[in-house]
């Protein structure tokens, strides 16, 4: 008989890891399907009720393990990771959730129900906000970033960033699998925490349709998009071949000003200028600005030779800014893809640009910049209302990692102008809708030209900050001292 049960579990905790594994792998990743992450932990955290503690462990992390799977090449082909390091992705990921899976059965077992409720999504977003503030990659992995499509909920992020985002998809798994396990035993208390938790939900949808409803405020500006892949895609090198490729942008841009763009973005390390000859290229581009009379956004690697009181080369991710008028600006990006520009020097300051026709403030941020809330949030605070970004991706992460600007955007308040190689050209408004969106492999040149808010929105996330990930930290540490407390009494009949 004994043999007969063991068999029976075994077979139903490798179906619950199977189906989990399932849904966290469409679920999440390159091209995410949103509603499976709402139901995806339920099956290994209804196993995790009716198994020893290794095996609620097991469960978990096996599940979530395999269901990154989905995100192998891309670590290994695509950002070249190296094979310990991905190993340690997988393996933090999959002990993070086999703990919060751990917790949430030592507190179903003490009956301290609403503690178990809330023990899967601190674990989960204490560990987010600990990766944010310690690796290079900012917020990327987290699992708000599967969720930029369902509008309504996104507009949760101005409110709490990421974190309330992610609290709130796991909470409601964790609501679902305690409503299921106490269907029978204590009905009242299963009615009461799906209750709370679907009246949750419910709140933030309501709140994020009225958000959507509002009609944009201030100003709208026309904004054009370059981009160019192929032959184009690699860092020209300096000199002629740089200065050719700029020529070939000029056309586009010259189309693009003809059509009433105010100001045209163009993507990130494009060529390489080296000082003094970086006066030249300006001279090229500022012409371009005055002859089409726009502003010319413009990513490049600017090299610094040495000198006497500095000895070594600086190389910097640039981003220059060519206005009609007005003297050259820059912006030096500040978080680098490491190992791609391990060797650049990363910027520390804000570039924040008068709007045309002085309907507010601009800021220019590059590519990875905008996979940190903090960089968002100060040019939030400066009180930009729209940002100007080149980038460039790898093809397969144009949906994944291209439109993780478009939260920062919801967080503080900007709409959000993106021109990238190796993946899409696109404007999102501070409500995170795309406006407009073309790829950049579409023609030899693509061009977007789309009209956006350029007003900046006060948010509750701009005031208060990461407020949400230490009540998920206060959360966990009240869940975690539960789970030591005596187990509580069974209702009575």
């Amino acid at each position: 008989m004994a043999s007969t049960l063991d068999v029976k579990r075994i077979g139903f905790g490798l179906a619950a890891t199977l189906a989990s594994a399932a849904m966290i792998y469409f679920g999440t990743g390159l091209d995410p399907y949103w509603p499976l992450m709402w139901f995806a932990l339920l099956p290994v955290l209804l196993f995790a009720l009716d198994t020893p503690w290794w095996g609620a462990m097991l469960t978990g992390g096996l599940a979530v393990l395999l269901g990154l799977l989905n995100l192998w090449g891309y670590f290994h082909d695509a950002l070249a990771v190296p094979l310990p390091f991905i190993a340690q992705i997988y393996l933090s990921e999959a002990v993070t959730y086999g703990l919060s899976l751990l917790l949430f059965r030592a507190l179903m077992r003490r009956r301290a129900y609403w503690s178990a409720l809330l023990a899967l999504p601190a674990v989960v977003v204490s560990f987010e906000w600990l990766l944010n503030l310690t690796s290079p990659h900012g917020t990327g992995g987290s699992l708000a970033y599967t969720q930029l499509t369902f509008l309504p909920f996104l507009q949760l992020a101005s409110l709490t960033g990421p974190w309330g985002m992610s609290f709130l998809l796991l909470l409601f798994n964790s609501a679902l699998a305690i409503g299921i396990h106490l269907s029978e035993s204590d009905r009242k208390k299963a009615l009461q925490i799906t209750g709370v938790a679907g009246g949750l939900v419910a709140a933030v949808l309501v709140f994020g349709t009225v958000r959507l409803l509002l009609p944009p405020q201030g100003a709208p500006v026309k904004v054009g998009l370059v981009s160019s892949d192929g032959p184009n895609e690699d860092v020209a090198e300096e000199g002629a071949p740089t200065a050719r490729l700029f020529q070939d942008y000029a056309q586009p841009v010259a189309k693009l000003a003809e059509q009433g763009a105010d100001v045209v973005v163009l993507p990130e390390k494009l060529g390489v200028a080296v000082d003094p000859g970086t006066k030249a290229v300006d001279a090229e581009l500022q012409s371009l600005a005055e002859q089409t009379h726009v502003r010319v956004v413009v990513g490049m690697i600017r090299v610094v030779p040495p000198t006497g009181d500095i000895p070594v080369k600086i190389r910097y991710n640039e981003a220059r800014i060519y206005t009609p008028g007005a003297p050259v600006e820059s912006y030096d990006k500040e978080h680098m893809l490491p190992p791609f520009e391990s060797k650049l020097t990363p910027g520390t300051a804000l570039t924040l640009l008068d709007a045309s026709g002085g309907n507010g403030t601009w800021g220019v941020a590059i590519c990875k910049d905008m996979d940190f809330t903090e960089l968002g949030r100060r040019y939030g605070e400066a009180g930009a209302g729209l940002m100007l970004v080149p980038g460039w991706d790898f093809f397969r992460d144009w949906i994944e990692h291209g439109h993780m600007a478009i939260m920062r955007g919801v967080e503080s308040g900007f709409s959000v102008v993106r021109s990238a190689k190796g993946g899409s050209l696109y404007v999102s408004d501070d409500r995170g809708r795309i406006l407009g969106e073309v790829k950049s492999d579409a023609a030899p040149f693509s061009t977007l030209l789309v009209t956006v808010p350029q007003s900046h929105d006060k948010t509750l996330f701009l005031l208060l900050g990461d407020w949400f990930a230490w009540v998920a930290v206060a959360l966990l540490a009240y869940a975690i001292l539960r789970a030591f407390l005596p187990r509580e009494k069974s209702p009575q009949n």
